[in-house]
């Protein structure tokens, strides 16, 4: 019997789109519409609903196909513990998917071609890119960047492109940080028999490439210097010289015990919403 005044769990098949992630995502679509435009109107709530539908479908087909995994790791999740149907789940996610592109044609064009994009990759990361090196990593940094494309898309070609750096910050910013996750796991990854681009090439060679990306990310931060002026780069340049040091703290290790300690994960976290805040300003006073 449920203890009186405790929480009620999340039913199953709201657990398995995981609400917080797909809100968060929703939001940033909007963030993606708000830096691209410089106002917000009543439409952005089609791009929310798009965003967090097709978010929670990746979810829920990752939980389908991770399932024996997850009768390992996380016996708890809905399907291994018995709560939802591996079957259930899987056309749960179906539906989700056809919702979010249905909402999609709403928008536009271009909105439209990146939610049947991301719908398709979502589904093929889960059943396969995951688990090939670099690859996943890829998926999962294009994916995180394309919310704020998708934002940006609905305010036409010349959001598009006034998003465009945010977007490749993220894509690269992003991609450091999960070579860096993967660098910090594995020795556990290594024991579990999972296959990583760590694993493949070594731990600080990964981390050197994750320095690679993080200095993409850097230079795309400039472009916006184009169209926001000097005040904008007063603005970046502080959040550039964070990220800088960051990747230096990085680089400064040679292991993955070392690395973990540094916490360059989730200062890199941290120094990506800072870019995200001077952007937000930017496009509201610049």
């Amino acid at each position: 019997m449920q203890e009186e005044g405790a929480i009620l769990p999340y039913p199953p098949y709201l657990r398995v789109i995981r609400p917080l992630n797909a809100l968060v995502a929703g939001c940033a679509a909007i963030i993606g519409y708000f830096l691209a435009a410089g106002t917000l109107v009543p439409g952005i709530a089609v791009l929310f609903l798009v965003v967090f539908l097709v978010t929670g479908a990746g979810n829920a087909i990752n939980d389908y196909f991770d399932v024996e995994i997850d009768r390992i790791n996380r016996p708890d999740r809905p399907i291994p513990s018995g709560e939802a149907s591996a079957k259930g789940v899987l056309v749960f996610s179906i539906l989700l998917f056809l919702a979010g592109i249905a909402l999609s044609f709403l928008t536009n064009i271009f909105c439209i071609v990146i939610a049947v994009a991301n719908s398709l990759l979502l589904a093929w990361y889960a059943a396969a890119l995951k688990r090939t090196p670099g690859a996943g990593n890829a998926a999962i940094s294009y994916l995180t960047a394309s919310i704020f494309l998708f934002g940006g898309a609905y305010a036409g070609p010349d959001g598009l492109q006034l998003v465009s750096p945010v977007a490749l910050i993220t894509f690269f910013a992003m991609f450091a940080r999960e070579i860096w996750k993967d660098a910090e796991d594995v020795l556990g990854d290594v024991a579990s028999g999972a296959d990583t681009l760590p694993i493949r090439i070594g731990v600080y060679p990964a981390i050197c490439l994750g320095f690679v990306f993080l200095v993409g990310a850097l230079l795309a931060s400039l472009v916006p210097v184009l169209w926001w002026g000097p005040y904008y780069l007063a603005g970046i340049a502080c959040v550039d010289i964070l990220i800088l040091c960051v990747g230096i703290r990085a680089l400064g290790c040679k292991t993955a015990a070392c690395l973990k300690k540094s916490r360059v994960t989730t200062l890199l976290k941290y120094a990506m919403f800072a870019s995200l805040a001077v952007f937000a300003v930017s496009a509201f006073l610049l």
